[in-house]
């Protein structure tokens, strides 16, 4: 799905689909980090795909002029 609202780059791709990268980056950093029993690591990784990959990118989603806004509230 090419992105309608926001700036585009790439030709496709919108600022929501960086938080992809971001969660792409944190869950296996935060697997490592937990097997070598760095558990400060962990958590900074898990809250920040908590808080940007779900929060964030989450209440992007449901912007108006999404699909999901259109699914839910129309």
């Amino acid at each position: 799905m090419p992105a309608v609202v926001d700036i585009k780059f790439l030709h496709h791709f919108g600022f929501i689909h960086l938080f992809s990268l971001l969660v792409l980056y944190s869950v296996p950093s935060a697997y490592y980090a937990i097997r070598r029993g760095n558990v400060r690591a962990h958590k900074s990784n898990m809250v920040g795909v908590y808080v940007g990959g779900i929060l964030i990118a989450g209440s992007f989603a449901f912007m108006p002029g999404r699909m999901l806004h259109n699914w839910l509230f129309l």
